[in-house]
C-alpha cells in the first residue's frame, strides 16, 4: 500500500492576490507577512512560507461532504507557486509539528483518527491505511486545528 499527499491546485486561489484588502475582508480572508520561517505553511506548496513572503489566510472548506464530519478553519496560501504531490513520503510541512489525522471511508463518516508526534506520521497513515474501510485520511496541525493536506490510497 502507497499513499500519496497532494498540494491544493493554486487556481483555485489566484484571484485572491488580485483583490485589495478591503475586498479580501468582505470574504473574511486577510493579506498577510510570514514573520518566521516557520509558522506559515502554504496549503499549496506543502512548503512552510518563508520570513518576508506574503500570503493570504483565509477560511477553507477541508472536508465538504454531507456529514455531521463537514470541516473548514483557516489555511494560508502562497501566489506563484506549485502544487507539490509526494507518493510514500511527507511534506515539509509535517516536519516538526505533531499532526492530527483523521481518518474517513468513501461515504466521509470518521472511522479512526491518530496523533502523530514529529516522526511519527508516516507508521500512524499506514496503519490508518491497514483498514480497507478507510478511503483517505485528513491531516490537521494538532496544535492550531487547522487542515494540512488530503491524504490517499496510491493503488498501483
Amino acid at each position: 500500500m502507497t499513499y500519496k499527499i497532494e498540494g491544493l491546485s493554486p487556481d483555485r486561489f489566484a484571484p485572491l492576490f488580485a483583490m485589495d484588502d478591503a475586498g479580501l475582508a468582505a470574504i473574511n480572508a486577510r493579506r498577510v507577512t510570514a514573520t518566521a520561517d516557520m509558522g506559515f505553511p502554504c496549503r499549496i506548496s506543502l512548503h512552510d512560507a518563508r520570513a518576508g513572503e506574503e500570503l493570504i489566510l483565509l477560511h477553507h472548506v477541508s472536508h465538504d461532504v454531507a456529514t455531521p464530519y463537514r470541516s473548514a478553519y483557516a489555511i494560508y496560501v502562497r501566489q506563484g507557486v506549485d502544487a507539490t504531490n509526494y507518493r510514500d513520503e511527507l511534506p515539509p510541512i509535517f516536519a516538526g509539528r505533531p499532526i492530527a489525522l483523521r481518518a474517513f471511508d468513501a461515504s466521509g463518516m470518521l472511522q479512526g483518527a491518530r496523533l502523530a508526534g514529529p516522526g511519527e506520521a508516516d507508521a500512524a497513515i499506514r496503519d490508518l491505511f491497514a483498514d480497507d474501510a478507510i478511503a483517505y485520511i485528513d491531516a490537521h496541525n494538532a496544535a492550531h486545528g487547522c487542515f494540512a493536506a488530503r491524504i490517499e490510497r496510491d493503488e498501483p
